[in-house]
C-alpha cells in the first residue's frame, strides 16, 4: 500500500519513544494524524508544530488498558476524517525485573497496553477498512519476542504475540484489499533503551549493536510501500542466530548468552533494586 497525501494514520505511542519520530515522517508526507498517547504530557505541542508544517491532525490522551478510551479514540478519528487507513500499534511499556516480583497488575498493564489493544483496535478499525477494500496494520514488536531475555517475560510474550497476530492478520485479510506488517527492531537508540542505557551505564551487546530511530521510521514505510510481512531492524544481521536457535535450541540459548542481552537487563534489574532502598 503506497501511502497518499491525505490518507489517514492512526499512531499510539505518539509522544514518547519512537512515537515522535513517526510523528515527523508521516507529518512530511502529508497526511492526516491521530495521535494517541498516555499520559501524553506532549502532545499537545506536538500536534501544534505539525499543524504548522500543514498537517490536519488530532490528540488524544488514551490509556490503552482502558476499553471503553479504545473505543472512543477510534469513535473520534472516524467521526473526524471518516475513515482510518493505517493503524500503527507503537505503543509498549516494560518492567525489566524478576518475573515472580512482578504484580499482577503490572503484568496485566504489559499484556493489556502491548498486545491487548492492539488487537482490539485493530478489531475496531477492520470494518472500515474492509469496506474501503484498502489498509495497513503496523504491528511494532521486538526481537525480544523472537529470542526471549531474561527479565523480560510480559514483554517478550507480548512481542511474540504481535508476531503471531501479524502472521494471522495477513492470511485472513490480504486477499480482501487489508494487509499487515510487523516491525522488529533490536536495541534502539531511543525510548525504553535510552531509559536502562542512562539507568545501568551500559550499552548493549556488541555482537547486536543499537539502531537509529529513523531506520525504524523507513522499515515501517518500507514494510507498508510493498507489503512486507515482516522486517528486522538491527545493526548486524540477526537472522542466522534465529535460525540457528531455531533448528537448535539448546545451542542458540548457550549463543544467545553468550552474547550478553540477558547480563543487560540483569544489570538494570540490580542497580533499579539498589536505587530502590
Amino acid at each position: 500500500m503506497k501511502i497518499k497525501s491525505g490518507d489517514v494514520v492512526l499512531l499510539t505511542g505518539a509522544s514518547g519513544g519512537l512515537g515522535i519520530h513517526f510523528v515527523k515522517a508521516f507529518a512530511n508526507l502529508r497526511v492526516r494524524l491521530v495521535l494517541a498517547a498516555f499520559p501524553g504530557n506532549d502532545l499537545q505541542e506536538i500536534r501544534a508544530e505539525i499543524e504548522k508544517q500543514g498537517c490536519e491532525s488530532i490528540d488524544m490522551i488514551c490509556d490503552l488498558r482502558d476499553p471503553g478510551q479504545r473505543l472512543k479514540l477510534v469513535e473520534t478519528a472516524l467521526n473526524r476524517f471518516g475513515r482510518v487507513d493505517v493503524l500503527v500499534n507503537n505503543a509498549g511499556i516494560e518492567f525489566t525485573a524478576f518475573y515472580h516480583e512482578l504484580s499482577e497488575a503490572q503484568i496485566a498493564a504489559v499484556l493489556g497496553v502491548n498486545l491487548e489493544a492492539p488487537m482490539m483496535l485493530t478489531r475496531l478499525l477492520l470494518p472500515t477498512m474492509l469496506a474501503q477494500k484498502r489498509g495497513h496494520i503496523i504491528n511494532i514488536s521486538s526481537l525480544a519476542g523472537k529470542s526471549g531475555p531474561g527479565f523480560q517475560e510480559p514483554y517478550a510474550a507480548t512481542k511474540a504475540g504481535l508476531i503471531a497476530f501479524t502472521q494471522s492478520l495477513r492470511s485472513t485479510y490480504r486477499s480482501l484489499g487489508v494487509s499487515a506488517s510487523v516491525i522488529v527492531p533490536g536495541f534502539v537508540e531511543a525510548g525504553i533503551y535510552s531509559r536502562l542505557k542512562a539507568l545501568t551505564g551500559m550499552s548493549a551487546p556488541v555482537w547486536l549493536g543499537t539502531s537509529q530511530p529513523e531506520s525504524v521510521v523507513q522499515a515501517v514505510l518500507r514494510a507498508m510501500e510493498s507489503d512486507r510481512p515482516e522486517i528486522i531492524v538491527n545493526p548486524i544481521p540477526i537472522r542466522p542466530l534465529l535460525a540457528f536457535t531455531a533448528l537448535f535450541p539448546r545451542g542458540g540459548e548457550w549463543l544467545t548468552g553468550k552474547i550478553g542481552t540477558d547480563n543487560f537487563f540483569r544489570r538494570a534489574v540490580e542497580i533499579g533494586k539498589r536505587t530502590a532502598r
